[in-house]
């Protein structure tokens, strides 16, 4: 992806995840956002296991192909796994079929756990696929992909103004802390320490507003009036194509493998 597509005031550093250059940093943002939609839809409305698993198979090349960390990438499902595992705990119990077994009372069916596991295979899949796909994008780049493909012009500014003043609000908490370090301040599990971190985000909620509130004053008089005017050019070359009918292609088989009802 060019990079051209970088906004010049983009300052957050922490804005795409870290991987080594691949070729699919080459496809067109575009692309990338509409395919891991499409894959989302897909992967998400299937009802049975064999689409369902041969969709994290194609995640899990993806993220190969991306040459994303491969350990801090499975650190970050697994962050997510756990709260699937209780998922996996409760939607047995709630769901009528099978009996596996019977706790105080409570019978858990085949049924909900098989339905829980596939849940949790949906959710892995989609979430490695936005990974690769997505979340290698800076959200600058990504903004600028939305705002191409027509997404309402206020969610895109919100994107981007969002990236732009992050860290400018981060640096401001870290400040207050650093004050607060100054005057002693240790946190304790107490009423003085609650009633300072409340005063903490109180006053970093009144900052933001007023800083706010300066940058819409200042665009304004740079002549703002509610739209985002967009100087890239982003062009669709033969390489995304391919890649576009190649995933639409294993899309369309999933979609048909859900059709016949392979389990």
């Amino acid at each position: 992806m060019s990079q051209s597509l970088e906004h010049s005031l983009t300052s957050w550093s922490g804005q795409a995840l870290k991987h080594k250059a691949s070729w699919i940093d080459d496809i067109d943002a575009r692309v990338r956002v509409v395919c891991s939609a499409l894959f989302a839809l897909v992967v998400v409305s299937s009802q049975f296991f064999t689409p369902t698993l041969l969709g994290l198979l194609c995640a899990f090349m993806l993220v190969k192909a991306s040459k994303l960390n491969i350990k801090r990438t499975l650190r970050r499902v697994v962050a997510m796994d756990l709260f699937m595992l209780t998922l996996i705990c409760v939607l047995p119990f709630t769901t009528p079929g099978d009996a596996i077994f019977t706790v105080m009372g409570l019978t858990a069916s085949w049924q909900g756990l098989l339905h829980a596991l596939l849940i949790t295979v949906k959710a892995n899949a989609v979430l490695l696929v936005l990974f690769s796909l997505v979340a290698t994008m800076s959200a600058s780049t990504l903004g600028h992909a939305l705002a191409h493909l027509k997404v309402p012009d206020k969610l895109v500014h919100l994107l981007l103004f969002m990236v732009r003043y992050l860290d400018v609000i981060s640096q401001e908490y870290k400040k207050m802390r650093r004050a607060m370090q100054a005057r002693a301040f240790v946190l304790r599990t107490n009423r003085h320490t609650w009633k300072s971190i409340g005063y903490l985000f109180g006053m970093l909620l009144i900052r933001s507003v007023e800083r706010a509130e300066r940058i819409s004053d200042a665009m304004k008089c740079r002549g703002f009036c509610g739209r985002y005017y967009l100087n890239d050019e982003m062009k669709i070359r033969s390489m995304d194509w391919v890649f576009a009918i190649v995933f639409l292609s294993f899309l369309i088989l999933l979609i048909g493998l859900n059709i016949n009802g392979l389990f």
